[in-house]
């Protein structure tokens, strides 16, 4: 499943990527996991692949090549598909590209992945051939893929609870791979590498996902909006100098000084763990309840250090 889950995502990555409609001898020749297959054996397993995107949603088109409509290639618009990106301007995405193929982190190439994990590949880059990072959780993300493909259900621990999970999409945002689906509480967000004890069910179909769902739309929410916490609202201080990027992150305009922001808390790790990466720039204001939390955080980090 894993391989399968792979290759899936490769041509995700590809189609996604790519400026220009490609064919299915440009998907053959470029993409991990098809070159070595028969004609027959691509031709079926291209086909399969097709089907799984469509049926997990990707806007996946068939368009003409040129203005005679002679030849056709297959294309996924960026704009109707991804999530959005950091923010880069096309310079740094470019800029960001070359030094992965330059930078070698203990002998191994930074490579494309880094660069998928901060909003994507600038086209015209010349990177191939194309592969995808699963990051943490890979055996997880596999089987999820195929129960989501399925539509068989789930069930799974999470932060000690075992919940029931009707499976609707993954995405991967910020560096992580998210499973939304429904439970008993309504509709739910989990992280990948977060998940223990998965049991898919045996039974295929044995859910209808809503028409109409979107995932880009179930992860637009920051991941501490969406959990089994009790909701608080925090107030959060953010220093000058990191201001901007809160601002982009909490959906609120960019301030000219120090930025002072309610922040709605459903999951209290997410927030947590974000608020912490702006190290001494960000302050909770309140609740207090919060403000211990983090100093419980940082005390426990220190003393693994110690």
């Amino acid at each position: 499943m894993q391989n399968v889950v792979e290759r899936v995502l490769n041509l995700l990555i590809y189609l996604l990527e790519s400026s220009v409609p490609v064919t299915s001898n440009d998907v053959r020749n470029t993409v991990h996991g098809y070159a070595d297959q028969t004609d027959e054996a691509f031709h079926r397993m291209f086909e399969r692949d097709k089907q799984v995107l469509r049926r997990l949603g990707v806007p996946l088109k068939l368009e003409a090549l040129d203005v005679w409509e002679i030849d056709e290639g297959y294309t996924v618009d960026p704009d109707e598909y991804a999530i959005p990106d950091p923010g880069l301007s096309k310079e740094e995405r470019v800029a960001l590209s070359v030094a992965a193929r330059m930078v070698r982190l203990g002998g191994s190439e930074a490579g494309v992945g880094a660069i998928i994990k901060l909003g994507g590949i600038e086209r015209d880059t010349g990177i191939e051939p194309l592969a995808a990072d699963l990051g943490q959780g890979a055996e997880t993300l596999g089987e999820l893929f195929g129960a989501i493909s399925e539509r068989r259900k789930v069930e799974l621990t999470y932060r000690g609870q075992h919940r029931p999970v009707e499976p609707y999409g993954i995405a991967h945002r910020r560096g992580h791979w998210y499973l939304v689906g429904n439970t008993p509480d309504g509709e739910r967000m989990y992280r990948v590498d977060r998940i223990e004890n998965l049991a898919v069910g045996e039974e295929p179909n044995g859910f209808v996902k809503p028409r109409g769902f979107d995932i880009r739309a179930a992860v637009d929410a920051q991941p501490w909006e969406t959990g089994l916490d009790p909701e608080v609202e925090a107030t959060v201080r953010f220093d000058a100098d990191v201001a901007w990027w809160a601002a982009r992150s909490l959906g609120v305009s960019e301030p000219t000084g120090e930025l002072i922001a309610p922040v709605k808390v459903a999951n209290r790790d997410a927030f947590i763990g974000w608020l912490l990466s702006f190290g001494t720039s960000a302050e909770v204001i309140a609740p207090d309840e919060l403000r211990d939390a983090i100093a419980d955080r940082v005390r426990e980090a220190l003393a693994q250090l110690s």
